[in-house]
């Protein structure tokens, strides 16, 4: 059984308390690897490394400091296959998804921070006969960085890359549900020649390494994806400490469909926008409104398609969703089944467990879902579920779904699907959310702003937003002799 290690001063090591975690494969229910059951005693090693390895990190010219990044994404390219297939027995999702999806957008999101860095300019402001202020952006210090389990290094990356790139020291804290890619990153970076302490990947529970590193007075700064509650324990202690917060938390994202969308395009997107990684994307649309006269046509067409996906194990060629994360998540998702059924809520196809054969018959399966005849204001379409499963609701005029689809605490993302260009815009500027696409779904340009309104976070990522966040501006003023 293999042992995960930390990845401390640029050296593996077990915890310091000597104790394990359980990592589970979700595909078959059954541990496969062991986890650091770190605690603050590992993250203040890793706070003294990162320390002591900022100043020559800072202070290194900024294409030697690239030209790291890009071999690290290099060697992660190079191993694609392999990164592919751990972060699918890892997480539960389907091989064909890692290796087109996640390790790719990691590789990435590495190559584009790594060269974003060198295009990253300085602002100056000329004062006529009275001088010149200019803007340094200086590096923070030693940053934590905190990613969620549904894409493991694809979101990790995402943090990762920036925070190094403008000059930090990185103390990451990996899911540990899913923390088997983050510590192939960490050989990785050590055959790169990443400096030692410069990146350090700890492993742990949430309440114990996560905890740590919120509280810790010497990481100035904190990039946090994950639930609406942890974010807000997350505030709560880093605030008062005046720490630098991004928080990229839920999402409960309306899929706006008019009756003049491209009908088939409309189709073939919501099936993957509702369902991709099972569902379990912050960024998925899980209430999906369609204007009454074509209500019935794009339901029944729905739900047709979305009844012939193929649930089975990860490595299946032919599979459109695989496992869900873990026994408790699926377990969770489940209750929200019921919990729409007992609203008054028809499931139109799923909402049961699938149970396959052989070795995978102890593994967390669950078929996609569609529930029809809910109230907008229910707790099933208020709240997030985050697994394979979507509401899907009538509307008669643009004011009743925008109504319906600003009804919820989150604001994250939105997609629309009309053919009218005004509508687009008009329609665009009233929903309440952070991210819009216009007849598509989860296309992501690196160099755009990401992140949401009201609970669905603060703070943006994304392009120059993230090396802005990850460093400091200081004016400088210069009198005119």
């Amino acid at each position: 059984m293999k042992e995960i290690k930390n990845y401390i001063n640029g050296k593996f090591l077990a915890p310091v308390s000597g104790d394990y975690l359980d990592n589970i494969d979700p595909s078959r229910g059954k541990v496969y690897s062991k986890i650091p059951n770190s605690t603050k005693a590992d993250i203040d090693l890793a706070v003294d490394a990162a320390e002591n390895a900022f100043p020559a990190w800072s202070n290194m010219p900024k294409d030697e400091r690239s030209a790291i990044m890009v071999k690290i994404a290099d060697l992660i390219e190079a191993r694609m296959d392999e990164f592919a297939h751990a972060e699918s027995l890892d997480n539960g999702k389907p091989v064909s998804l890692a290796n087109h999806v996640d390790i790719p957008r990691a590789v990435s999101n590495i190559k584009f921070f790594a060269t974003a860095i060198l295009h990253y300019a300085a602002e100056s402001h000329y004062m006529e006969g009275v001088g010149i202020n200019y803007t340094l952006r200086k590096p923070i210090g030693v940053v934590g960085c905190i990613s969620p389990w549904n894409l493991p290094l694809y979101l990790f990356t995402w943090k990762i890359a920036p925070a190094l790139a403008a000059g930090n020291c990185v103390i990451a804290k990996p899911s540990e549900i899913t923390p088997m890619t983050a510590f192939m990153l960490s050989e990785v970076c050590a055959e790169a020649g990443l400096p030692a302490g410069v990146l350090n990947i700890v492993h742990g529970l949430g309440q114990n390494v996560g905890d740590a590193i919120t509280r810790d007075p010497k990481i100035k700064a904190i990039s946090f994806t994950g639930g609406t509650s942890t974010g807000a324990t997350i505030a709560k202690i880093a605030a008062p400490m005046f720490k630098k917060l991004s928080l990229e938390l839920g999402g409960k994202n309306p899929n706006i469909i008019f009756a003049d969308c491209d009908f088939k395009k409309a189709l073939s997107t919501t099936i993957r926008s509702s369902f991709a990684n099972q569902g379990q994307i912050c960024l998925c649309g899980s209430r999906i409104f369609v204007e009454r006269p074509i209500y019935e046509k794009f339901r029944d067409a729905f739900v047709e398609k979305v009844s012939q996906s193929k649930v089975s194990y990860p490595e299946d060629p032919e599979a459109k969703l695989g496992a869900l994360v873990s026994e408790p998540h699926l377990e969770k998702v489940l209750s929200y089944i019921a919990l729409a059924k007992e609203e008054g809520g028809t499931v139109l196809t799923g909402g049961e467990r699938v149970f396959l054969e052989g070795e995978y018959a102890g593994g967390y399966y669950l078929r996609p879902t569609i529930i029809e005849g809910l109230a907008f204001d229910c707790r099933t379409n208020q709240e997030e579920i985050f697994g394979p499963v979507v509401t899907i609701t009538p509307f008669d005029t643009e004011e009743e779904v925008l109504m319906m689809a600003n009804s919820t605490e989150y604001g994250l993302a939105a997609t629309v699907w009309t053919e009218n260009l005004s509508r687009a815009h008009r329609v665009a500027d009233e929903i309440h959310s952070g991210i819009v696409w216009v007849n598509a779904w989860l296309v992501r340009d690196l160099r755009t702003p990401f992140g949401g309104v009201k609970n669905s976070g603060v703070g943006r990522e994304g392009g120059f937003e993230a090396l802005n966040f990850f460093t400091e501006p200081k004016n400088v003023f210069i009198a005119k002799g």
